[in-house]
């Protein structure tokens, strides 16, 4: 079975590197429009879009700040100039730093709640006008396996955040349903990008992980990626509240 998302407009939130970049590049060789973001990173941003081009895909690159209204609001417009918008993928978010409960202050649950929660509440709340109008959307969040399991060391604000999006994953489906979008959440185990190599910072530490995963590997970008695809795709369409864990049985609700 071929599925294509020709046709379709998709808006993917910190999209430069690691999952965010392996999505993007799916979408778009498989047919749809995909709009870009990072908030600092021009050069980097501009790479990626040009690496869809080349192949064939339509990618448009917005530098913003998706914490902030109305910066959020720019990678609307640039996919509602496309004329649509039919997937919303929010992928922008992070550990920003370990730090113990003790020990952070207000500023840094802040950050934490701003780049993890924040960003999915405005980009959720600012398509669902178009998507409500045309009777059809997905919208995808990005939730963690340290939702489940409260994280490793000093990342308990971190797994609060990713716990926040597990619930308005939930909250949002039931709200839209009738309206024909589905809300879904991808909950992400150990994946090779940066953010692994930098909580483990040893060798020995990055040898031994893929013996504590039953498939015996730790995932790719590649691998969470497909599963966006999915649920990205008419293949999902009965599917909404929904977290799918992509941690090679690490984690096994």
């Amino acid at each position: 079975m071929e599925i294509s998302l020709q046709g379709k407009v998709a808006i993917i939130t910190g999209s430069i590197q690691g999952i965010g970049r392996a999505t993007a590049e799916m979408l778009a060789a498989n047919g749809a429009a995909v709009v870009l973001n990072n908030h600092e990173n021009p050069t980097q941003l501009e790479e990626v879009v040009a690496g869809i081009r080349a192949k064939g895909g339509r990618a448009q690159g917005i530098i913003a700040d998706v914490t902030k209204r109305e910066e959020a609001q720019k990678l609307v417009d640039a996919a509602l100039a496309l004329g649509r918008i039919d997937i919303l993928i929010n992928n922008a978010g992070g550990l920003v730093k370990r730090v113990p409960v003790a020990e952070f202050d207000e500023a840094h649950y802040q950050t934490v709640f701003d780049v993890n929660v924040r960003t999915a509440f405005l980009m959720s709340h600012l398509v669902l006008p178009q998507m409500k109008a045309q009777k059809s959307g997905k919208i995808i969040h990005f939730s963690s396996q340290a939702a489940h399991d409260g994280g490793g060391p000093g990342a308990a604000a971190y797994a609060a955040s990713k716990g926040a999006i597990w619930t308005f994953t939930k909250g949002l489906a039931k709200e839209v349903a009738s309206l024909g979008i589905t809300v879904n959440a991808v909950s992400p185990g150990f994946i090779a990008q940066t953010a692994f190599h930098n909580t483990f910072t040893s060798k020995e530490a990055q040898e031994r992980m893929p013996s504590l995963i039953p498939l015996g590997r730790v995932g790719t970008a590649e691998d969470v990626a497909k599963v966006v695809f999915f649920l990205a795709s008419p293949l999902s369409d009965y599917l909404t509240g929904q977290s799918i864990e992509v941690n090679g049985g690490l984690y096994m609700p």
